[in-house]
């Protein structure tokens, strides 16, 4: 569907789903719905008409995404585009080093978005980004890899996910926005991550204090030889880090890479779920598909 997509594409933007992601009400129910037989139909493949780096993550606010990538050569970038895959903006974020932009998520107002080296247990800037004027305030510094974050509205807190997502961390937020407890050490804010089927690419806060992430494994039969790239969703319970529910995306682009490698957002849609994908590096494509 590679042909008419992104007029396509543009009129189911504008045709229905969430156009905000403060909260995504009935999400993580309708993740729960989907089993490995699910059906997943795609309906759009638009190609990005910009060199997308290797993404990271991404988030759709009414008719534009916002979708963080790395530039190997030492840029994090925050892109903004239209539904057709055209620019509108980039944010340089990070500083030396630290320039990996990770996982993102929006609460309505702001997208949160962490910056890391690339390299786990390293060290991180978080950043609090408008999405209208693409202009960045810096939340927080941190002593490890952050890969993704959300911001939990009901608690006023954040929640990020080291490198691998082996490692869960919490913040909480003050009324002025700042990070109360910037100075703890990383060790007492450490929870581990109980689920090893896949480590998280991208989150997003889901309500009812649950996020929604989606991740890759890569499975090889000897070391060194050709990985098996298997996708899924899981629903993540942010109380206890528990997950509550796990199932595998059965998709995969026609070089073997999983829908779910890299940024993905979902939202509810009809009766089911509408899920935008970016799992290629350099020259992408946004694969758009429908489940229920």
């Amino acid at each position: 569907m590679v042909i008419g997509a992104a007029l396509a594409a543009g009129a189911m933007l504008r045709g229905g789903g969430a156009s905000v992601a403060q909260v995504q009400p009935g999400l993580p129910e309708r993740v729960a719905r989907l089993t490995r037989a699910s059906v997943w139909t795609q309906v759009a493949a638009v190609p990005i008409a910009f060199p997308t780096f290797h993404p990271q993550g991404l988030v759709k606010i009414g008719d534009t995404f916002h979708m963080t990538s790395v530039d190997r050569a030492g840029l994090g970038h925050l892109f903004k585009m239209d539904g057709a895959g055209r620019l509108l903006g980039d944010l340089k974020l990070g500083e030396g080093a630290i320039f990996h932009p990770g996982g993102i998520d929006y609460d309505g107002t702001s997208l949160w978005v962490p910056v890391a080296e690339y390299r786990p247990d390293s060290r991180s800037i978080v950043y609090r980004v408008d999405p209208k004027t693409m202009t960045a305030v810096e939340v927080l510094r941190f002593d490890d890899h952050i890969g993704a974050i959300v911001h939990n509205t009901d608690d006023h807190t954040l929640h990020g996910v080291s490198w691998g997502s082996r490692r869960f961390y919490r913040w909480t937020l003050g009324r002025d926005g700042r990070v109360t407890n910037a100075a703890v050490l990383p060790s007492a804010l450490r929870t581990p991550n109980r689920a090893h089927y896949v480590d998280y690419q991208d989150c997003k806060y889901a309500g009812a204090r649950r996020m929604v992430c989606t991740g890759v494994t890569e499975i090889r039969q000897i070391p060194g030889g050709p990985p098996f790239r298997l996708g899924g969703i899981e629903v993540v319970n942010l109380t206890d880090g528990r997950p509550e529910y796990q199932v595998p995306v059965l998709l995969w682009t026609a070089g073997g890479f999983a829908m779910t490698q890299n940024p993905a957002w979902l939202e509810p849609h009809g009766d089911g779920v509408r899920a935008y994908f970016v799992p290629e590096d350099d020259t992408s494509t946004m694969y758009i598909y429908e489940v229920r």
